[in-house]
């Protein structure tokens, strides 16, 4: 049986590696867009003449009746989301006292409401077949705060209290539902970031000294959404170089 992986903002940085990864082992690969996104189509083109054969589907991940039809149409086309990657996200980065209520509601929205919403439309199909997961792709800074990014880590630090709490109520079914929290990643927008700034700013903060790789935190998914990950459930994983431990 091949099982169908859907992953949220999979077009790009993070996403775009997970969903190469997964199709590499063998899964269904389903991503989601911005129904605004007039680079998608050329994206997907891209990839699937590259060999993946991924599927994209248009969603607005803040709002739950755009995910309801998603996954709907994700089903009757392919069939029923046995591994869920809530990694789609954005930043709005300012002071608090810059702050204003649409930058709040704009990252708590995309980064956590969106969580409550894909995964309302998967979880019971899940429970019902015995077998799911639920990967949600966080970060070190809800884990540690970040100057200028009161909005960014409450969202990300509530990622992880909703993988605990879920995890709790349908581990009985064989559905695991985790955490991951990346450090600084060499993706597209943090290579962007000025080289010495990169050099006395961030890499210092990191024991390994690099960057990390997108494929490193397509591979802890990867593993996550395996069979042998069956016993891990409600945990948030760190892989931040070293970054920040606790």
């Amino acid at each position: 049986m091949v099982r169908v992986a859907l992953i949220t903002g999979g077009m790009g940085g993070l996403g775009e590696a997970i969903c190469i990864k997964m199709a590499a082992l063998g899964y269904h690969v389903v991503t989601t867009y911005s129904p605004n996104n007039t680079k998608a189509h050329d994206w997907l083109q891209t990839m699937n003449n590259m060999g993946y054969g991924f599927k994209a589907y248009p969603c607005d991940v803040t709002d739950f009746e755009s995910a309801k039809a998603c996954i709907a149409a994700v089903t009757k086309d392919i069939g029923p989301v046995d591994v869920l990657v809530n990694n789609a996200g954005i930043t709005r980065d300012m002071t608090f006292k810059k702050m204003t209520k649409a930058d709040w509601d704009a990252v708590i929205h995309t980064n956590l409401d969106s969580v409550f919403n894909m995964t309302k439309q998967v979880m019971d199909g899940m429970v019902e077949r015995k077998w799911g997961r639920v990967i949600n792709v966080s970060s070190v800074n809800g884990q540690k705060g970040a100057f200028g990014q009161t909005n960014y880590s409450a969202a990300k630090a509530g990622m992880h209290g909703f993988s605990k709490a879920l995890a709790l109520e349908v581990a009985k079914s064989g559905v695991t539902v985790n955490t991951i929290s990346p450090g600084y990643i060499g993706t597209k927008m943090v290579t962007a970031i000025p080289q010495e700034i990169l050099d006395s700013k961030i890499l210092p903060q990191i024991p390994v000294s690099r960057l990390g790789k997108p494929e490193e935190i397509a591979g802890l998914v990867a593993y996550l959404a395996s069979d042998e990950a069956a016993f891990l459930t409600g945990a948030n994983i760190s892989i931040n170089g070293g970054q920040h431990m606790f």
